[in-house]
């Protein structure tokens, strides 16, 4: 079978049919990433200068490279961003006109007319858009409707409260993102490595989402009206089906992330089009960043949304995304929602685990086992002893990294109304791109973990209850239903990677 990389480098002859370019990052805001002090900040890097509307030049993907030059714009105030955001409006060129589209006088000034292939062509020009351009007008349109702050109606949910960076453009992209999102899922493979999932599981997200999309509304079964394409292969069991434990080797669990790739970009012309750039992969196993390098484009271009999001890792924020880690006993949240009030929380601070990574030692050598009743910190949890029990009678608890970043006690905290206290280094935390973590977790370096009595009990039992109280309202975010609902964690997975997909765009030469 000839390689996916051959396929790849055939779609880019010298006429480079497509180009890929990098739409401004407007919606990617707030990012909190665990690498020491640094202020918040709305996220924007400017397209390429080139190539059709707006500019000269332009920038073409070949093999596996990545965009050559991008600008980080940083604003430092609000007026600097309403500027900025006036300036984006127009941003991905000018609109194809619609059906609808008046003059001044208010006669029609253009329509649009389909043709036999699903493109179009305007009646005041014989311009024909294909369907690409018509997808990514769309998605042109749902950038300007997002940033104009067009009114929007939502009887169900209204995101409010500071625990938001900014709750109404979180609002009106969400609303952008269920009128327009279409994803083709890939229908080649089968189960148990595709299509298919653990639910009962430390990683039970990724089951969980990969069989969410095969049901979802979202989902087409038209690959040429799609925007996203999803790649349904499941880490964790390729660790357990393919994986040859006494080989200690990944090669073939790698092999088989290749070939499927191979197999799609030699069957159907999307991977090529964009090298994967409009295509996403999901991976809670901690091997996931890993497997997704056998296959550079998938790496280098793709949207890979993890739960291993440690930036030293190679984890980029601005393109990969970060989803929570899930641990449901017995496959649903049955028992793990809901704890007592605050007042009823006689424990200021509580964690129990293993000694993994470089976090937890410290953590150990300072308060394990102490005499003070209020720092319940254990490597094993002392017999007789409940460890959700001790969640729900604790104020804080402490959330920190193991042999990697990510860690089900965070959402574990927030499911029992616990205050998370996230002791990480180069983590990105889930959805913090809409969500100011620290309107609802105590975030602690961790070379601060001698003072950690301190420093929690420096919080005022005022400002303790707005935490808590935020994060009971958080937790609706992270919570998995069956099938899902409205903003739970999987309609927030698929928000950041509309993100995502909302910063880049496609274009034909």
């Amino acid at each position: 079978m000839a390689g996916w990389w051959s396929a790849s480098a055939a779609s880019f002859s010298s006429s480079s049919r497509f180009l890929w370019f990098m739409m401004p990052l407007f919606l990617v805001a707030g990012l909190a990433v665990f690498s020491g002090p640094r202020t918040s900040f709305w996220l924007f890097a400017s397209p390429f200068l080139g190539g059709g509307r707006g500019g000269s030049g332009g920038g073409v993907f070949n093999g596996s490279s990545t965009p050559q030059s991008q600008e980080i714009f940083r604003p430092n105030n609000s007026s600097e961003i309403n500027k900025m955001h006036e300036n984006l409006t127009n941003i991905a060129g000018p609109l194809l006109p619609t059906e609808h589209e008046e003059t001044k006088n208010g006669t029609p000034s253009s329509s649009l007319n389909s043709t036999e292939d699903g493109g179009a062509t305007s009646s005041s020009s014989s311009r024909r858009y294909s369907k690409l351009e018509m997808l990514e007008d769309g998605l042109a349109r749902s950038r300007a409707s997002i940033l104009r702050g067009n009114s929007t109606k939502d009887d169900d949910f209204i995101p409010k409260g500071s625990m938001y960076w900014n709750a109404s453009v979180f609002h009106r992209s969400y609303l952008e993102m269920e009128k327009t999102l279409k994803v083709y899922v890939y229908e080649e493979g089968e189960p148990p490595v595709f299509h298919f999932g653990p639910c009962k599981h430390t990683y039970a997200i990724e089951g969980y989402f990969i069989q969410a999309m095969e049901i979802t509304p979202f989902r087409t079964s038209d690959p040429n009206q799609a925007h996203l394409f999803f790649l349904p292969i499941s880490v964790t069991m390729l660790t357990h089906v393919v994986f040859i434990r006494e080989s200690h080797s990944w090669t073939e669990m790698k092999k088989t992330a290749f070939d499927y790739v191979d197999v799609i970009a030699h069957k159907y012309p999307f991977w090529n089009r964009s090298l994967g750039a409009d295509h996403f992969m999901l991976a809670c196993h901690d091997w996931g960043p890993e497997i997704s390098f056998a296959v550079p484009n998938l790496y280098n271009n793709s949207i890979r949304a993890l739960c291993n999001a440690n930036t030293s890792e190679r984890f980029d924020p601005k393109r990969d995304v970060s989803i929570p880690e899930i641990h449901l006993p017995r496959g649903t949240t049955q028992g793990l929602l809901g704890g007592p009030s605050p007042s009823e929380r006689s424990v200021l601070v509580f964690y129990a685990g293993g000694l993994h990574g470089p976090i937890r030692p410290i953590l150990m050598q300072h308060w394990e086992n102490k005499s003070d009743e209020d720092v319940q910190i254990h490597s094993y949890l002392p017999k007789g002893l409940s460890y959700y029990g001790m969640m729900r009678k604790s104020k804080y608890c402490i959330c920190p990294s193991g042999y990697e970043v990510a860690s089900p006690r965070m959402v574990e905290a927030l499911y029992m109304g616990c205050v998370p206290v996230l002791i990480k280094e180069g983590y990105v935390i889930p959805f913090s791109d809409v969500l100011n973590w620290k309107k609802f977790a105590v975030i602690i370096p961790a070379r601060d973990i001698p003072d950690l009595k301190k420093i929690l009990t420096g919080i005022s039992q005022r400002q303790y209850l707005r935490l808590q109280s935020r994060g009971l309202k958080m937790r609706r975010h992270f919570e998995i239903n069956n099938p899902p609902k409205r903003y739970d964690v999987f309609h927030m997975i698929l928000h950041s990677i509309w993100l995502r997909r909302l910063n880049i765009r496609l274009r034909e030469s």
